[in-house]
């Protein structure tokens, strides 16, 4: 089900699960290099829950996988310079 949130929080594990299944599908249809998730709560929630920020050990859809903070105003300590170099990081 697609439906929009303001936070992780509000996103069931089965609908975060379901959320990488279609990103992986995709991942696997358009062939990036990379793709990179906003929101480690979701990611740990949905695939590993002692992932770090930044690349992961598994691919998806053979794209490898980089994590980082939600840029949602709601994450306070997420700096736009933090953000601006995991940006830099993935694109790498």
């Amino acid at each position: 089900m697609k439906r929009a949130s303001v936070a992780a929080a509000e996103l069931t594990p089965a609908e975060l699960r379901a959320g990488v299944a279609r990103v992986e599908r995709l991942c696997r249809w358009l062939r990036p290099d990379v793709v990179c998730f906003l929101g480690l709560t979701g990611w740990r929630t949905a695939v590993d829950r002692a992932a770090p920020l930044g690349w992961q050990d598994r691919t998806l859809g053979g794209s490898r996988v980089y994590v980082m903070h939600n840029p949602s105003g709601l994450n306070a300590h997420a700096r736009v310079e933090t953000l601006a170099e995991h940006l830099r990081t993935a694109a790498t």
